[in-house]
């Protein structure tokens, strides 16, 4: 019996909509998987989920989402906002789904266009597993007002991000040493080792960037830091920012969606260590984000996973993937 195929790994270029993204698919032949990445990282932050996702049996695409990588990055702050952020996955699923329901999957802030889409368009989805973020409805006022009145002259890394240019002339002149810094800062292995990123701080701050010598996390390698620095060497950051300076104007946007719940099959997969948890609680069942969050998601599954830090698909892949191989196998089986 002749031996299958490997599954190869392509990149193409496809227009969704109203911006031009480049795409990398690891075709397995079945249902699909949208894989979208969040801040500061690329379809290439999915490296360890394309392959094994495919030999499971499924069509798997990661798309540089706009702003980054080699896909379009437009001018215009207002072009990241949630609606053409979610477009593009729509667009997406449209143009590789076949007409079938996906499961897509997002770390980071691509949680934050993944939940919206959930309840946007159900219709398109088998279902949505959201690394990190968990889902919190939008409230009465924005994420950028509620910030503004908690931190007062404090230091917020969403607040420094909202005036176009300062953030930019931190992050640009070194990406290699940018990329190093948010990396390890956000590792579990730094947890571990006394360090973390942190969100606020006192008014004396004025960078979201500390300067000076981080290591390696054990699950990057210089050419995986190389290709991150090469990527925005090319495209600066402000694409990435310019997601950050839409938060306001989302939540204008997703006013329809206000306390709306999320209908269709949902996981949750986190590490222990990840900042965006422990920064607000001891991470367990009573945190109060993951309470919230099963309050809105009835159809929920959850994995914590030990010593992971906020990059969790880089940091613990195989984790990760039997997590999501899991959840697949229950909402969306592939057929081979």
């Amino acid at each position: 019996m002749p031996a299958e195929t490997p599954i190869q790994i392509t990149s193409e270029r496809v227009r969704p909509r109203d911006a031009e993204l480049s795409v990398t698919l690891a075709d397995g032949g079945g249902p699909l998987i949208v894989l979208v990445h969040g801040w500061p990282e690329l379809a290439y932050s999915w490296r360890h989920q394309l392959r094994p996702l495919a030999e499971a049996g499924y069509r798997v695409i990661a798309p540089d989402m706009r702003g980054y990588g080699a896909s379009d990055c437009p001018a215009e702050v207002a072009d990241y906002d949630i609606m053409a952020l979610v477009g593009d996955v729509v667009g997406l699923i449209e143009h590789y789904g076949d007409g079938q329901p996906a499961l897509v999957v997002g770390h980071d802030w691509g949680s934050l266009v993944s939940w919206p889409l959930s309840v946007m368009r159900p219709d398109l989805l088998a279902g949505v597993a959201c690394l990190s973020v968990p889902y919190f409805p939008a409230g009465e006022q924005s994420l950028i007002e509620r910030l503004r009145a908690n931190v007062g002259d404090g230091f917020h890394y969403i607040l420094h991000f909202q005036e176009e240019g300062v953030v930019e002339a931190e992050f640009d002149p070194d990406p290699i040493g940018a990329m190093r810094e948010m990396l390890w800062l956000g590792s579990g292995e730094a947890a571990e080792a006394g360090e973390r990123l942190t969100a606020a701080d006192d008014a004396d701050r004025t960078s979201m960037l500390r300067g000076g010598a981080f290591p390696l996390p054990s699950w990057l390698t210089q050419g995986d830091l190389d290709a991150y620095a090469a990527a925005f060497a090319r495209t600066g950051f402000r694409g990435g920012f310019n997601w950050y300076r839409n938060l306001h104007r989302n939540h204008s946007l997703m006013s329809p969606w206000r306390n709306r719940p999320v209908d269709v099959p949902a996981a949750f997969i986190a590490g222990d260590l990840d900042s965006v948890l422990t920064a607000t609680g001891e991470v367990g069942p009573d945190h109060p984000m993951l309470v919230v969050q099963r309050a809105f998601v009835a159809d929920l599954s959850v994995t914590m996973i030990e010593g992971g830090g906020h990059w969790i698909q880089q940091e613990k892949p195989d984790e990760v993937n039997a997590a999501l191989l899991s959840f697949l196998e229950r909402i969306m089986p592939a057929t081979r």
